[in-house]
C-alpha cells in the first residue's frame, strides 16, 4: 500500500521527524488558505501516487497565497502518469543548504534491509547509482537485530557529514528503522532530506511503501485513510477486474501471453532482439476468445504501444479460441498498430487457419516473432 506524501509525513511527525509547516488542500481555496496561515512563500506539490511529478510540472513555487492558489488550481486539473492530482501539498518553501538522500528498502538477494545514504539527494537514487555509485552509503540490518546507533553514525560520517551533524542525521536513520518494524514496511524514502541554512534537518519529502500482506495488521491505518491499498490507472484497472497480470514498461511493444514464464521469455527475446516491451500482459491459463480480446483492448490504451505481439502456447488455452479473440479484437476495435503472432499447442492448425482466413499473418517460433516485431518497431521509428 502506497501513502501519499502527506499521509507519510503524518506518520514521520508521529515519530518525532520534523517537517515543513503547512498542510493539504483539495481545492485551490484551501492552498490560498494554507499558504496564508505558513505566512512565507510556499512550494505546492501534486499529491499523487506517481514519481516525477517534478518534471511533469506538479510542483510550483508560490510567493504569495495568491499565486499558490493559481498553482493549486493549474496542479489539480492535472493527470501524472494517467492518475488524477486530486490533491495538493502546499509547505514552506525552505532556505536549502543541502539537499540529502535517506531511505530504507528489502535487499532480497541478502534478505536483509538496507539503509541508503547519499550527501547528493533531489533526484532518482536509480539515476544516481548509475552516475555516481561511490556517492551512494548503504548499511545492511539484520531484521531480528535492528540498526544500531553507532551504525547510523557510521553512515552520517560515510556521507561526510561532521560535528554535530552526526547525531542529528544518524537521528533520521534511527526514526526511518522504526517505522519500518512498526508498519512492515517494503520502502520509505526522504528525497530530499533538508539540511537549512540555520543548521537544521527538515523532511522535504516523504515516500512510505507498505507490504500489502501485513495490512491486517495495520487495520487501523487503513481505516483511517478511508481508501483501497492500491492505486491504478485505467489500463491496471481494467486487467485486474478481468484477472490478468498486467505491468507496464518503458518500452513500446506490448507482450501479450498466457503464463507469467512465458511472458518472461517473451519480454527477454523482444530484447535480445534489440527492442523494449511496454507491457507485462498475461492471460492466464484457459483464456477464451472474449478474454483475448479484452487483454488487447487493454494492452492498445496505453499510448506508448507501437507494436503487439502474442505469443501463445496452447494447453488449456487453445489456439482456436485465441484467433478467434485476434479476429474480433481487429474487426471490432480501433486498432492501428501492427500485430505479430505466434501460438503453438492445442487446436494450433485450427487456430492458424482461423487467422489466414482473415488475412492475420502468424509465425512458428518466438524468436522469429520476436525478430519481426523489433524490426516492424524500428522501421516504423
Amino acid at each position: 500500500m502506497k501513502l501519499f506524501e502527506h499521509e507519510a509525513k503524518d506518520v514521520f511527525r508521529a515519530f518525532g521527524m520534523p517537517t515543513p509547516p503547512g498542510g493539504v488542500a483539495r481545492t485551490p481555496e484551501e492552498a490560498k488558505k494554507q499558504a496564508e496561515e505558513v505566512g512565507k512563500p510556499v512550494v505546492v506539490k501534486a499529491q499523487v501516487l506517481a514519481g516525477k511529478r517534478g518534471k511533469a510540472g506538479g510542483v510550483k513555487l508560490a510567493d504569495n497565497p495568491e499565486e499558490a492558489k493559481k498553482h493549486a488550481e493549474a496542479i489539480l486539473a492535472m493527470r501524472i502518469n494517467d492518475l488524477p492530482v486530486e490533491a495538493v501539498l502546499v509547505e514552506q518553501k525552505l532556505d536549502i543548504q543541502q539537499e540529502i538522500y535517506a531511505g530504507v528498502t528489502v535487499d532480497r538477494n541478502e534478505r536483509k534491509y538496507v539503509i541508503i545514504g547519499s550527501a547528493v539527494g533531489g533526484m532518482s537514487i536509480e539515476e544516481l547509482a548509475e552516475e555516481s555509485p561511490e556517492k551512494i552509503i548503504k548499511q545492511y540490518v539484520d531484521p531480528d537485530i535492528g540498526l544500531h546507533p553507532f551504525e547510523a553514525r557510521s553512515m552520517a560520517i560515510a556521507m561526510g557529514f561532521r560535528g554535530k551533524y552526526i547525531n542529528k542525521l544518524a537521528g533520521f536513520f534511527l526514526k526511518l528503522w522504526e517505522i519500518v518494524r512498526a508498519y512492515d514496511v517494503e520502502l520509505t524514502e526522504i528525497n530530499p532530506l533538508i539540511l537549512t541554512a540555520d543548521g537544521r534537518f527538515l523532511a522535504a519529502d516523504a515516500r512510505l511503501n507498505i507490504d500489502d500482506n501485513a495490512l491486517y495488521r495495520h487495520r487501523k491505518m487503513v481505516d483511517e485513510l478511508q481508501r483501497e491499498p492500491v492505486e491504478q490507472n485505467e489500463r491496471e484497472r481494467l486487467a485486474t477486474q478481468e484477472g490478468m497480470a498486467y505491468v507496464e514498461l518503458d518500452g513500446d511493444i506490448a507482450c501479450i501471453c498466457n503464463g507469467a514464464g512465458l511472458t518472461m521469455a517473451t519480454l527477454d527475446a523482444v530484447y535480445l532482439y534489440g527492442g523494449n516491451a511496454s507491457t507485462f500482459l498475461d492471460l492466464g491459463g484457459g483464456a477464451n476468445a472474449e478474454r483475448v480480446e479484452k487483454g488487447i483492448e487493454v494492452a492498445i490504451k496505453y499510448d506508448k504501444v507501437k507494436a503487439i505481439l502474442i505469443n501463445i502456447m496452447g494447453g488449456i488455452t487453445r489456439c482456436d479460441e485465441v484467433a478467434n479473440g485476434i479476429v474480433s479484437a481487429k474487426r471490432d476495435g480501433n486498432i492501428t498498430v501492427p500485430f505479430v503472432i505466434r501460438m503453438v499447442g492445442t487446436n494450433e492448425k485450427e487456430g492458424q487457419e482461423i487467422l489466414a482466413k482473415a488475412g492475420i499473418p502468424f509465425l512458428k517460433t518466438m524468436e522469429e516473432a520476436a525478430q519481426k516485431v523489433v524490426s516492424i518497431v524500428q522501421e516504423g521509428a
